[in-house]
């Protein structure tokens, strides 16, 4: 028997990239949009890299481009 086990996190937001936006959604259903121009990380991302995010106490954080962003 194992003595730990991994879960992930549940994401309490909704995350989502259109016509050079990201989308944050929030459980209240209040939504905030930000620039991608201002992340040129995120702005040249692939897909997989966009899709592998954490929620962070502050925000989003995408480990895998060194990128967060705070809301």
């Amino acid at each position: 028997m194992p003595l730990f086990s991994s879960r992930k996190e549940e994401k309490k937001v909704k995350v989502t990239f259109a016509n050079g936006l990201l989308f944050v959604e929030k459980p209240d259903g209040k939504q905030q949009a930000f620039p991608l121009e201002w992340f040129p990380k995120l702005l040249n991302a692939t897909d997989e890299e966009r899709e592998d995010w954490k929620q962070t106490d502050k925000g989003i954080r995408f480990d895998s481009l060194d990128t967060h962003v705070d809301f």
